[in-house]
């Protein structure tokens, strides 16, 4: 069972929280979700607030943060030829 620790309830909220604010008026699957003016404004501070609790509160999961910098390492070594050639024509 996976750990639900207070900063990735907080993440998943905020991205929820930014989608609702970002698509307004849209029809997802049978769920249509109609905020208005007031109610995206409202989606879109707690969405920033509760991303920024995770991001500035020091609460990221560390796990996360190591495998996004080992993947991106492992790539740019193994795409690091073709990018040469792409920027030295």
């Amino acid at each position: 069972m996976a750990n639900f620790t207070l900063s990735n309830i907080f993440l998943t909220l905020g991205i929820v929280f930014l989608v609702i604010a970002v698509l307004g008026q849209s029809k997802l699957g049978f769920i249509e979700i109609n905020p208005g003016c007031l109610g995206r404004l409202l989606a879109l501070v707690l969405g920033v607030g509760s991303l920024a609790f995770v991001l500035l509160g020091g609460n990221f999961p560390v796990e996360t943060v190591d495998l996004i910098r080992n993947y991106l390492a492992k790539a740019i070594q193994q795409n690091l030829p073709p990018l040469n050639e792409l920027f030295n024509s």
